[in-house]
């Protein structure tokens, strides 16, 4: 805690970079995730050869990903932030085709009978229901794009990572390495508490059963 409390200006940069690295790379995993997922639901027989590919990337070590991907966009946050799009879309691709097939075929059903159109169906109807099931997978994935973050920093990318990859080549900085690891705990847990929050706000509210 005393780096942090002697260079809260340096740290609060750091963690600025971490959070729109993080926030940059989940956005952009959801939104290639939903149509991945979407094909997946409409098409059963692509589930298993389209998750075994996923599968596979999550698998990758990060530092390995990340190297790979180092010919394509170079030594900078694109390449980190590519990597941790890739190591979400197995959660996120889980995630939304279990909440659009969470979805009661008789609603959809009379969705279609009031003369909804198929995206009708789809904006009024499947995504606010499986909301609270996507955002579990957000919560999940947003907490490891945020350990993947620190792996960042040393591919010049910035993040709370330099704090923790300065302290190990800086024989004796554990204080760097102690509160590198103390804020990208911290950021983790607010972001599960605050995502964990907003999933039980949109999760269906049970009706009051009466006594007998």
């Amino acid at each position: 805690m005393s780096y942090i409390l002697q260079n809260p200006g340096i740290v609060l940069e750091l963690l600025l970079e971490h959070l729109q690295m993080t926030g940059i790379a989940i956005g952009v995993a959801v939104v290639i995730a939903v149509p991945i997922a979407w094909i997946m639901y409409r098409f059963a027989g692509l589930q298993r050869p389209i998750m075994g590919i996923l599968g596979v990337i999550y698998t990758i070590p990060s530092l390995a990903l990340m190297i790979l991907l180092i010919p394509l966009f170079g030594l900078s946050a694109i390449t980190a932030i590519v990597a941790m799009i890739l190591y979400a879309q197995v959660i996120l691709v889980r995630s939304i085709v279990v909440g659009l097939q969470s979805v009661p075929p008789p609603i959809l059903e009379a969705a279609q009978a009031m003369g909804m159109t198929p995206w009708q169906c789809w904006w009024q109807v499947q995504v606010p229901l499986m909301c609270p099931v996507l955002l579990a997978g957000v919560r999940l994935a947003t907490t490891v794009m945020i350990a993947l973050g620190t792996v960042a920093a040393k591919f010049g990318a910035g993040g709370l990572g330099e704090l923790l990859f300065e302290g190990i080549a800086q024989a004796g900085r554990y204080d760097k390495i102690w509160a590198g690891t103390i804020v990208v705990s911290g950021v983790a847990i607010v972001a599960n508490i605050l995502l964990w929050l907003l999933e039980q706000q949109l999760a269906p509210k049970q009706p009051l059963q009466r006594g007998r």
